[in-house]
């Protein structure tokens, strides 16, 4: 991978990449890009406890981590917000890599996880947004064209149930107009997978934080050559749990001055694995196994469903 490589451009509604173009990096910097519901606001939660070394930060962490990409925030605003940040920087992303600015001075870091709970999980997400006040928001910045498509698209994402999922699957938008679809989710981490080898480039399952949540702390920390002193370890590991960040919720929840959650607590829904097995049949399963297989490496498929792994029929 190298600086002057081509960049693929991903636009959607709520997405523009070209947003990062006019972004000026500083050495250390760290961008969190992972595809939505793969463990986002979990990652900026442990960089933001592994950099102040505390749970009591100085902004929310929607201000110190903004979603640079967003099409329903003042992209100028943003900037200036970053750039008078005096701690190291962690930037929220859901571009793929090969549609980032590549910088040999900053770690990348994205969360892999079984996207049949992806699935599963942005169904949820989406019952729990409202497609006015996101419509709203993006008109607000400057995106009257777009606002009502944003919001078309919430509302056909929030189908409930195995149809919702099949939907999802199904889905063959292009992966540069689509970051809520099962191709778009294998394609943001195949361009991780295929670039794991490079030392500024962390891969991270979402399967490891939950079984392991110290233990994948200390590699990150490891990764991101953050100094933490040992005494505060605990302390920071228990802020970083599930049920520690949804009672903070009024305080991490993304775009929360934005209005778009019917109930911000309910952004942190379950955040659990095996989701999937209470509403998946076995057709669903084929067809899920299908589409992986012709996506993704076996390599790759194994390393993402590790407690649940595909059909041997369905691998590539």
């Amino acid at each position: 991978m190298a600086g002057d490589r081509p960049v693929v451009r991903y636009r959607s509604p709520v997405l523009d990449s070209a947003r990062w173009a006019d972004f000026p990096f500083r050495e250390g910097d760290i961008v969190i890009s992972t595809p939505p519901k793969c463990g986002t606001t979990w990652t900026q939660m442990i960089c933001a406890l592994l950099i102040h070394g505390t749970a009591e930060f100085p902004q929310p962490l929607d201000s110190m981590s903004p979603w640079l990409d967003a099409r329903y925030r003042d992209h100028g605003e943003v900037l200036a917000s970053l750039a008078a940040q005096p701690h190291r920087r962690f930037v929220k992303s859901h571009t793929p890599l090969d549609g980032l600015p590549y910088d040999a001075r900053v770690t990348y870091v994205c969360v892999g996880r079984d996207p049949r709970d992806v699935g599963v999980s942005m169904q949820h997400h989406m019952a729990n947004m409202d497609p006015a006040a996101v419509a709203r928001a993006r008109a607000r910045a400057g995106g009257e064209k777009g606002a009502e498509e944003a919001a078309r698209r919430v509302r056909e994402a929030a189908e409930p149930g195995a149809a919702g999922f099949r939907r999802w699957v199904e889905d063959r938008t292009p992966v540069a107009e689509a970051p809520a679809s099962l191709r778009f989710t294998l394609h943001h981490l195949r361009t991780f997978w295929e670039a794991r080898h490079l030392g500024n480039v962390v891969l991270l399952h979402y399967d490891d934080l939950k079984s392991d949540l110290a233990g994948s702390m200390r590699r990150l920390t490891r990764r991101l050559g953050v100094a933490v002193e040992e005494e505060r370890f605990p302390e920071l590991v228990r802020a970083a749990t599930f049920e520690a960040m949804r009672g903070r919720a009024d305080q991490l929840v993304p775009e929360a001055g934005t209005g778009i959650w019917r109930n911000p607590r309910e952004f942190f829904h379950r955040g659990s694995s095996g989701q999937w097995e209470e509403i998946l049949t076995e057709p669903d399963l084929l067809r899920y196994a299908e589409v992986t297989a012709g996506c993704v490496s076996s390599g790759m498929a194994a390393w993402l469903h590790p407690a649940h792994p595909l059909p041997a029929e369905a691998e590539s």
